[in-house]
């Protein structure tokens, strides 16, 4: 009678270390591409569960060497440095990964979510696929005019004739 309860913990042990192997662990430094995706390594990696709208391309001049790019592109670029830490969610056909990122995230913090980050400022959308969490935030984001949703003030456009 012993052993069938033992047996079973064992096997308990077994599948929940098989189940967290298969969300593939890695981290690196990340270097913001200018589609949006981030290079770890050898890896191209997509944030999971969002999509990053073209939005009119700004200019960061008081850093060296001055980074044009797409605002949420910047964003992203801003807010990541260090090591970065993802939980890949799923290959695309072309060999790239979509994963969930983290900065910050060790045993004891839970870091910051780079794909939340750029939904909480408006500069990404959450696709329909994604956590419920980020489609709330993106909800959030509308309600408060920020980033694609918002006015855009510090872009200089010609009147239209």
């Amino acid at each position: 009678m012993l052993k069938t309860p033992s047996l079973c913990l064992f096997l308990l042990l077994i599948v929940g270390t098989a189940a967290k192997a298969a969300d593939f662990d890695f981290e690196g430094h990340a270097i913001v591409r200018d589609d949006g995706s981030l290079l770890i390594g050898n890896r191209t990696v997509h944030l999971f569960g969002i999509y990053m709208p073209e939005t009119n391309r700004q200019c960061r001049r008081w850093i060296s060497p001055v980074r044009c790019a797409e605002r949420g592109v910047l964003a992203l670029d801003f807010i990541t440095e260090g090591f970065i830490r993802c939980i890949e969610r799923r290959r695309n056909a072309d060999g790239s990964i979509q994963a969930t990122c983290w900065k910050d995230r060790t045993s004891f913090d839970p870091g910051l979510d780079l794909a939340a980050y750029l939904i909480e400022r408006g500069w990404a959308l959450a696709l329909p696929g994604a956590p419920f969490e980020y489609q709330a935030m993106e909800r959030i984001a509308r309600a408060r005019e920020r980033g694609v949703w918002g006015f855009p003030v510090d872009s200089i456009t010609q009147p239209q004739r």
